[in-house]
């Protein structure tokens, strides 16, 4: 079992435009996640937001502290949204088993202290996205099924963004101090997410993408409205949206990604839209 935790500093605007490739890359994108039996994780200074996964396969895989953290355990001031993007698996919080399927949901509240990630099927394993905020209160630990979701439809196949957006851990369906995900599938014949784009300057954001086919890929927009840049993601990786940034993207073929936000509020609405024929 191997639990890794990588550090991320923020970055001002200003240094951003400066940046080449490599280095957005570096800064931003999050990679090697759902290998498996490892925990891997990134915690990135935009509002101390952690991002990562969990695969257990051989044997189960406990959520440990890291010295970065300095707490006793992991949750000792932390709140933890999972969906799993892979097999049937469980996760365990204090000794209640949790059963998660394909893409449903489990909010775990502050103070538990043990965490554990199962896979029903090891040729067939359970791959657990992980998002993680501080937090000010106990919640309770809820289960969000697919049935749960509160669903919305939008966009169209005219301007190539159809797409289904399935809020999982938001505050109309379950408490949280912080931490909201959700997961925005796009139709056959559609690959614009978000779009038009927005910031938000009160919240930052991680998309993470999946169901990408292998051949495939997703051009990920960020920066500034007048000041866009953009990073090629692959399957089954993550990008940090900061603040100050749009964050959109654009497949070769249709995907899905789960999109993690936390921040000053919780107002779902809290958008500040960019025109389309304004970005630069």
């Amino acid at each position: 079992m191997t639990n890794n935790l990588k550090v991320r500093y923020a970055s001002s605007p200003q240094d951003v435009k400066m940046y080449d490739t490599a280095r957005l890359r570096e800064e931003f994108l999050i990679q090697n996640l759902m290998e498996p039996d490892t925990i891997n994780l990134v915690y990135t200074h935009y509002d101390r937001y952690i991002a990562g996964s969990a695969v257990p396969v051989r044997s189960s895989l406990k959520l440990e502290t890291f010295a970065p953290l300095k707490s006793d355990y992991f949750l000792e001031r932390r709140e933890l949204g999972i969906i799993n993007v892979g097999g049937s698996g469980s996760v365990s919080v204090d000794g209640k088993k949790y059963n998660l399927d394909y893409k449903e949901a489990l909010y775990v509240g502050r103070e538990n202290k043990e965490v554990i990630f199962n896979s029903d099927d090891a040729t067939n394993p359970a791959k657990f996205y992980l998002n993680s905020t501080p937090a000010h209160k106990v919640f309770p630990t809820k289960k969000i099924s697919l049935e749960d979701a509160e669903v919305v439809e939008l966009g169209s196949m005219e301007t190539a963004n159809a797409r289904t957006i399935r809020k999982l851990i938001v505050n109309s369906i379950v408490e949280t101090c912080q931490v909201q995900m959700g997961m925005t599938e796009l139709k056959s014949g559609s690959v614009w997410n978000t779009m038009p784009a927005h910031v938000h300057d009160r919240r930052m954001e991680v998309y993470f993408y999946f169901e990408v086919p292998e051949d495939q890929a997703v051009c990920h927009f960020m920066g500034e409205p007048q000041e866009t840049r953009h990073i090629w993601v692959a399957n089954n990786e993550a990008v940090i949206s900061p603040p100050w940034s749009i964050h959109s993207g654009s497949g070769t073929s249709n995907y899905t990604f789960i999109w993690g936000m936390a921040g000053e509020n919780l107002d779902y609405g809290d958008m500040d839209f960019c025109k389309i024929n304004e970005l630069k």
